[in-house]
């Protein structure tokens, strides 16, 4: 299962599967305007140079993340921010944000709706990709229906073992925090954040591995941008008629809506 998963290994299905996916998302840059300012919210230097796309001289990349940068690379800009809270950038300052499994990790519901908000807000169109909750294997502790178990129960199995990328925890309090600071979203949920995207599911066979909300672009940008060739047994489907419907609210009493 681990090399299956290890994105490091440039062989593994998870790198072949992520190549592809940001395949997609530089066909959808080949229709914004030139030059390009684009935002990865939450991102890494070392992802950008192992998708090779520091090269292009008309897309001006910043990068914002709570850590500070691991090096210096010509051409990137880093800001030190909270995903909740961009408040120092512009809105529509950039042309577009990319965001690569990012949300599950920034706190609880309200958190993860503090930080679409900020996406929809600072850029003309976003690529906002993230694990698929109801995918059977757990994307971090590579542990099948992880997800689903009681939270004092993966706590407990985080401090006894290792479990795929998350270390064994030094204590109760460690794995505690460390469970509660994953929250995989559905498909439903990522629809409600961007409700006016269209959303991508990233097939792993027959099954949506992750979710992809594209926003700004129309639905036949998008259809050729996922077309192109996706290693087997990957895939990828995109919902042009999805629109996730509005929470009804509360019921009252006698079960009628408030």
């Amino acid at each position: 299962m681990f090399e299956l998963a290890d994105n490091r290994s440039p062989n593994s299905m998870a790198s072949k599967m992520r190549s592809s996916r940001h395949a997609a998302f530089c066909n959808l840059l080949r229709e914004v305007r030139r030059p390009t300012k684009a935002l990865d919210v939450g991102g890494s230097e070392e992802y950008w140079r192992s998708m090779g796309f520091l090269h292009d001289e008309e897309v001006e990349l910043t990068i914002v993340n709570t850590l500070q940068p691991q090096g210096s690379i010509p051409r990137l800009r880093w800001i030190l921010a909270d995903a909740r809270d961009m408040s120092g950038i512009a809105d529509q300052e950039y042309d577009v944000v990319f965001c690569n499994s990012m949300l599950e990790h920034v706190g609880a519901l309200d958190d993860q709706e503090m930080a679409a908000s900020e996406i929809r807000r600072v850029a003309r169109r976003y690529f906002v990709q993230t694990p698929n909750r109801w995918f059977p294997v757990e994307p971090h502790s590579l542990f099948p229906f992880f997800q689903f178990l009681p939270a004092v129960v993966r706590a407990w199995l985080l401090r006894t073992i290792r479990l795929g990328w998350l270390e064994r925890a030094k204590s109760m309090k460690e794995a505690r925090s460390t469970v509660s600071s994953i929250r995989l979203l559905d498909r439903k949920e990522l629809g409600r954040l961007f409700p006016e995207a269209i959303l991508v599911s990233e097939r792993f066979v027959g099954l949506s591995k992750s979710i992809i909300a594209c926003g700004g672009w129309e639905v036949q940008d998008v259809l050729r941008a996922f077309a192109g060739k996706v290693p087997r047994p990957g895939g990828f489907k995109v919902d042009d008629g999805y629109r996730p419907q509005p929470d009804p609210g509360p019921r009252g009493a006698g079960g009628a809506r408030r």
